[in-house]
Parts: C-alpha cells; structure tokens; sequence
C-alpha cells in the first residue's frame, strides 16, 4: 500500500486539528488538537475518535496549542501507547499547557454543575483531568529543529521552525516505499515575518505535498505599527473614561506579544500608567518557558536579554497565580488591563472577568486573537446583544474592540509568498485550518497562481502518488 493521508480535523474549520498518514505499515497522527464550541457538541466530538488510538504508532505535534495539542490526554485514555514527536519547547510547553487543560476542565466543570443542579439537571464530567493529562506527558519526545527523527525504518520526521509560536514547526515527514520517497510538508500554523520574539518561518527544502492553513486565507493584516497604535488609543480612551481593559488572551505567545507591546507604550509614554495584570497562572508558567529556549528568538530579542533589557516587561506587568488575588480584581473600581485565558473565551478565568465587566459600558473587551465559530469569543466579536456565560444569558454593553494585526497567523499574502518558491514543484496542496468560506478564497487563489490545491472534505482520503 502507497502512502496516503486522512482529513480528520480542522477541515472546512479551523479547531481540532488531526489528520491520519500511513503507508500499510506505519500509522501515524499530525497533531490532535481539541475541537472548540458548543459545549455539547465539543465533548462529544473531543471523546471519541473516528479510528482505533491503540492502533497508531505516532503522533507528531506541531505545536503546543490547545487546538493542536489539547486532545492527546483523551488519546492516551483511549489506548494511544506511541511516541509524541515534537520540538524541545513543544514538549516543554505541553509539560505545562495539558496539566493546566485538565484543571480547568475540572474547575469548569463544578462551576457548571452547581448551575445544572439548582435546574435539578445531570452533572456533567470533565473530557478529561490533570492527572489524565499528566499521564499523556511520558510519550512525548523532544526533537531539535533540522534533526531528523525515525518513526520506523521508513518514516521519518524533521521539524523546520513555523515562526508561529514558541517551538511551532513545520514538520516534513518523508515516507519511504523501496526506491521512492514521499515528501509532505504540514505548514500548520504559519507564522509571520519580523514579529516580536521569534525567528521568521523557514521553508523545508524539498516536498511532494503541502498541507497547508487558511486562517486568514481570504484576509489581509493590517501593519503591526497600526496594531499596536489601535491597542494605544483602546487603553487611553478606556482608561479616560475609567473603565477596565479585558484582553482574552491565549497563554502561550500573545500574552507575552501583548504584554511586549503595553511595555513598549508605557515606556514610551504613549498610554496612562494604569495597573496592568496577567491573570493566569499558565501565562506565568509559559513566559518562564520562553526564558529557557534561545533557539527559538530573533537576534534582537537575544540582544535584549544578553544586555538585561527584559523583552518580557515583568518589572511593569503583575503576574496574578492566585485564585483569591484574580477574585479580589472584581472589586476594584478603577482603570486597568485584564490579560487572561482562553483567547476564545471558552474556558478559565477569562469567563469569570467577563461575566463581571461585560455589562459595565465604560469597559472595553479587546480581542487581540481569532476566535472560532460557535465559541464565545465569536460571539463577542460579531457583538450579539445577548451572550451566555456559564449558562447563564448576559447584556454586551461593553465596547469591543478587535486588533487582528496581532495575529500570529500568517494571512493571504504571507501564505501566498511562502508558498510561491514551490509553484511548478509540487503535486499537491491540500488547504485546512480555515472557516469555509477563508479555505475556498485560498484555494482559489492558489488556483490561479498554478498550484494544484484541493479543499478536502471531512474524513476525505488522499493517495500520496
């Protein structure tokens, strides 16, 4: 049997990425990222997987979002005992990211059910624990960029940095059937040029197929010089009229970014010196991370760190790990910034902060991230009148806000030119990770530039020639 590759998750969507490669003998899994939604729809498409987890061999993981990484506790429940390839700080940030996962589930949960119980309804349980999730953290392995991993005698794995999120990769894995090589690049997320922190993208140097993102493949960012004034005049006209800041924020890469730019504003004296507050003890967590691996910075932000110049701004930021600490920011009255997770506003302490500032109208919610159909913070991003918040309907009469500029996503253009140097090179580029209607723009423009892309359907198999 030839290669071939199966579209599980993230087609025509742009959460739960997972999609199965294999070639007779080697089974593997590209990522298996947790489905965000509906509460109900979500748990029961996170439970069950649409093949035998005990029958895989591998799963490689391109980086450590939820929406990519969340999902591996419930695989290694359901009878998952192979390796998880990834980079060194993936595996490090997962280390973090999974256990946090399960405890907010657990938190959610008995949140939640004290509700279903005054309605006289069912508890409802958790996806999966911490100690689910610590569990999963023995299979993972971590690999350098550039070195290549051996899955089995004939597939193999190197991981080229994504510049997306700290140890984001592009994973090139090369099939091996005799004489014949099979070359496919899963570019999953893209990351953007000169972004603070991290190296630019790098591109693998031969492939066959491209499985490819289309969060924004129908869009175009605007400059970062313009995010970053819009996110100025959001802070100085809030704070005038003294109100609080609310940023849904994931923890790994835009806290920091964001809290990088509020650091730069201040010392600038662009924006009040209003109190500025983390609260999410996996931010804190994952800003300690960065600190470890160098080999994933820009030269100037190892610059900055080798002349102690703090690119992470903790001596202007309050780090809050504390439950009481986040609880006791409810009661205060005057103007500040609320960093918190999840950036889709679907779980953790973000919920909290917003079921106690969406109806106040000198707030300001401001949504720095892409946020997924049917989640929350789509819904505050369209700005629908009535939103529900732990079950319960709540008034948006907070002003939104929404800066895109800051996404760590690639967007047409930039996928479009990272794409160009294999025009005429490869045999097929396979578009997921986008909202329908984002995935056929991109199709359509790689179309008319001469590329072979496919828009597969859900569960589609593709024979890897």
């Amino acid at each position: 049997m030839g290669a071939r590759v199966q579209f599980f998750g993230a087609v025509r969507t742009v959460t739960g990425s997972m999609h199965l490669l294999s070639n007779g003998n080697a089974r593997l899994i590209l990522d298996c990222g947790l489905f965000q939604g509906h509460r109900d729809e979500s748990f029961e498409r996170n439970s069950r997987f649409p093949f035998d987890p005990a029958g895989l061999d591998c799963c490689v993981l391109s980086h450590a979002h939820i929406d990519h990484s969340g999902n591996i506790p419930t695989l290694v429940k359901r009878g998952f005992a192979g390796r998880i390839v990834t980079t060194e700080a993936t595996r490090d940030l997962c280390g973090a990211m999974l256990p946090d996962s399960g405890h907010i589930q657990e938190e959610d949960v008995k949140f939640v059910n004290k509700i279903q119980a005054k309605r006289g309804l069912p508890p409802r349980s958790p996806l999966y624990t911490r100690k689910d999730a610590e569990d999963s953290l023995a299979s993972f392995r971590g690999s350098p960029y550039r070195e290549r991993v051996e899955i089995d005698e004939n597939v193999s794995v190197v991981f080229y940095d994504a510049g997306h999120v700290l140890g984001s990769a592009n994973p090139l894995v090369e099939i091996r059937n005799g004489s014949k090589t099979v070359r496919l690049a899963y570019m999953v997320d893209l990351g953007r040029k000169r972004l603070p922190f991290l190296r630019d993208p790098e591109r693998a140097p031969e492939i066959d197929y491209v499985v490819v993102e289309s969060t924004y493949g129908g869009r175009v960012h605007a400059p970062i010089d313009e995010a970053k004034e819009k996110l100025a005049e959001t802070v100085r006209r809030t704070a005038e009229r003294r109100g609080k800041i609310i940023i849904p924020s994931f923890a790994l890469e835009r806290t920091q970014e964001v809290v990088y730019f509020l650091s730069e504003l201040i010392r600038e004296r662009r924006i009040p010196e209003i109190p500025i507050y983390v609260d999410s003890p996996l931010a804190v967590n994952v800003t300690e991370i960065f600190k470890r691996h160098e080999e994933c910075f820009d030269a100037e932000t190892i610059a900055r760190i080798r002349r102690n110049d703090d690119p992470f701004g903790t001596e202007r930021i309050s780090y809050i790990t504390d439950v009481a600490d986040s609880i006791k920011l409810n009661d205060e009255k005057r103007p500040m910034v609320i960093i918190s997770a999840s950036g889709m506003c679907e779980a953790g302490r973000i919920l909290h902060h917003l079921r106690n500032n969406i109806e106040n109208r000198r707030n300001t919610i401001l949504m720095v991230g892409y946020s997924a159909k049917n989640t929350l913070g789509r819904r505050i991003v369209e700005r629908e009148k009535i939103v529900r918040i732990f079950g319960q309907d709540h008034e948006l009469k907070a002003e939104v806000v929404v800066i895109n500029a800051f996404s760590a996503h690639a967007d047409r253009n930039e996928l479009l030119a990272h794409l160009e140097p294999l025009r005429g090179k490869v045999k097929g580029v396979f578009v997921v990770h986008g909202d329908e209607d984002q995935s056929e723009k991109f199709v359509a423009a790689l179309k008319e530039r001469g590329f072979p892309a496919h828009l597969p359907a859900p569960e589609e198999t593709v024979e890897l020639a």
